[in-house]
C-alpha cells in the first residue's frame, strides 16, 4: 500500500484507498470515473470508507440511486443524495461536502467533464477539510476532466466482473485489470489482450496544484 506526503502541513501521510491490488485512491484529492459502471466505481468506493457520503445527482436526470444495488457494495444509509439544477451547482455540493470535513466521499454525476479552475477548487476544499475526504467526478463516455488526480473506467465484464482501465494518473501509468468479487473481497488480475480505452486528453496537461 502507498502513501503520499499529506496536503497540509502538520498532518501525518495517509494510504490510499484500496480496492483491490493496483486500484488505489488517494484522498485529500479529486478523482474521475467513466464508463459505464462509473456508478459501481463510487459504489465501491462508498464501501471502502468510512462516514458519511454525499452523492450529488442531476435533478433532470430521471435515473437515482437503487438501494438494494448499492446495498452489495455498501450501506445505503450512508448516503446523503443531494439534487442540482446545474453543473454548478453540483461541483458546489462537493466542494462544500469537501471542505468541511465531515464526510468521507463526495460524488458528483456530471454530464460533461469539468475544466480546471472548478477542479482546483475541489483539490483546494478537499486540503482545506484536513484532506481526509476523497472527491469523485463522474463523466460520461471515457470523461476528460481536467486536473484530476487520476482518471478510471469501468466497463462490466461478459462474464461477470469489471474492466478497469486506469486512463490517467498523476503519480502512475495506464493500467488495465480486470476486477471481480471473491471471498475475501475484490481482487484484480492484469487484463492481458483486453481492448484499450481510448482517453479523451484534450485538456490533460493543464495540471491541479
Amino acid at each position: 500500500m502507498t502513501t503520499h506526503p499529506s496536503p497540509l502541513p502538520g498532518l501525518p501521510a495517509r494510504p490510499d484507498i484500496v480496492l483491490a491490488e493496483g486500484i488505489g485512491f488517494r484522498p485529500g484529492r479529486v478523482h474521475e470515473a467513466c464508463g459505464r459502471a462509473r456508478r459501481v466505481l463510487a459504489a465501491m468506493l462508498a464501501g471502502a470508507t468510512g462516514g458519511p457520503v454525499v452523492w450529488a445527482q442531476p435533478a433532470w436526470d430521471r435515473d437515482r440511486l437503487y438501494p438494494p444495488g448499492l446495498a452489495a457494495f455498501c450501506d445505503p444509509g450512508r448516503i446523503v443524495l443531494a439534487r442540482g439544477r446545474s453543473p454548478a451547482d453540483l461541483l458546489w455540493v462537493v466542494e462544500e461536502s469537501l471542505r468541511s470535513g465531515a464526510v468521507a466521499l463526495a460524488v458528483a454525476e456530471l454530464a460533461e467533464p469539468p475544466g480546471l479552475t472548478p477542479v482546483r477548487r475541489l483539490h483546494l476544499a478537499a486540503e482545506a477539510g484536513g484532506g481526509r475526504a476523497l472527491g469523485l467526478l463522474l463523466t460520461p463516455g471515457t470523461g476528460g476532466a481536467a486536473g484530476v488526480e487520476s482518471r478510471w473506467h469501468l466497463s462490466p465484464e461478459p462474464g461477470g466482473g469489471w474492466l478497469a482501465h486506469r486512463l490517467r494518473a498523476r503519480m502512475a501509468p495506464e493500467l488495465r485489470l480486470r476486477l471481480r468479487p471473491g471471498p475475501g473481497g475484490l481482487r484484480s488480475d492484469r487484463a492481458e489482450g483486453a481492448a484499450a480505452v481510448q482517453p479523451n486528453t484534450g485538456q490533460d496537461e493543464a495540471r491541479a496544484p
